[in-house]
């Protein structure tokens, strides 16, 4: 068995606005990526970098409805390195909203894995957060939302 989390919540706009907001570097930037961006749009079978320093390889785009990503899941030095596996989904609501899902899973049952998929969950929560207050209202909430943003510096994959 390993650890995994799910999060989810509604945006207020179509579902091909919600998930141009996630494949298109532009737009990903502009809320989550903000500090190093977004290298490439989200194609199957590619590899973008986030924050200038995270691989992120992209598996599966299914347009309007889901996307899987994989990335390092134990952080740099961890030994054998293992990947864990990001699935969105987008569902479009009768009131022309979108409900967004975003699971991560394949974390070792150990005291780092642990504390690795806290601090994403945590992440994706915030993601979530800002992609609707960005696609909503036009709103950066991540902008300075780090002390480490603050300061300029990019996150490591530890700390993406």
């Amino acid at each position: 068995m390993s650890l995994g989390f799910r999060i989810s919540g509604r945006i207020g706009k179509p579902v091909a606005e919600v998930f141009d907001a996630v494949v298109n570097p532009t737009k990903l930037s502009g809320y989550f990526t903000t500090l190093g961006g977004a290298s490439a749009p989200l194609v199957p079978g590619t590899t973008v970098t986030w924050w200038k320093t995270v691989p992120v390889e992209v598996d599966e785009v299914v347009p309007n409805e889901r996307i899987v990503l994989r990335w390092d899941g134990g952080g740099p030095g961890v030994v054998p390195a293992y990947k864990t596996t990001i699935e969105m989904s987008f569902e479009a609501l009768d009131d022309g909203g979108t409900f967004v899902t975003i699971a991560e899973s394949g974390w070792r049952e150990d005291e780092a894995g642990r504390k690795s998929s806290y601090g994403n969950c945590e992440g994706w929560s915030q993601m979530l957060s800002c992609m609707k207050a960005y696609v909503e209202y036009g709103i950066n909430l991540r902008e300075g939302f780090y002390p480490s943003e603050m300061r300029g510096e990019l996150p490591t994959s530890e700390s993406k």
